[in-house]
C-alpha cells in the first residue's frame, strides 16, 4: 500500500484528510467554474490531520477559502493560519 502520509501543515501523522482548496460547496458557482477547470477544483488541494482541517473551516467561509486562500502557501502566509500552525507544530 502507498506510504502513509502527513499533515502538510503541522506535520501529525494522525487521522490524515483532503483538505479542498477550493471547497466543494463552491464548484458549481459562475466564479469558480470561469477561474478554475472542473478538474483543478476536484484535484486541487492538501493532506491536513483532522484538527488543522476543523481549524481552517471554523476561521473563514468556503468563498473566502476558495477565492483568497485556495494554495498551500497562502494559507501558511495567512497569520491566523500561521500562528495556528506554529502551535500545532510545538504540540508534536
Amino acid at each position: 500500500m502507498g506510504e502513509k502520509s502527513s499533515c502538510q501543515l503541522c506535520g501529525s501523522d494522525q487521522q490524515i484528510t483532503f483538505h479542498h482548496l477550493i471547497p466543494r460547496t463552491c464548484h458549481r458557482n459562475k466564479w469558480f467554474r470561469k477561474n478554475f477547470s472542473r478538474e483543478e477544483m476536484r484535484t486541487r488541494g492538501i493532506d491536513v490531520c483532522r484538527p488543522c482541517h476543523s481549524f481552517i473551516h471554523k476561521q473563514y467561509n468556503e468563498k473566502h477559502l476558495g477565492r483568497e486562500l485556495n494554495t498551500l502557501d497562502r494559507l501558511l502566509a495567512e497569520p491566523v493560519i500561521s500562528t495556528y500552525v506554529a502551535w500545532a507544530r510545538q504540540r508534536l
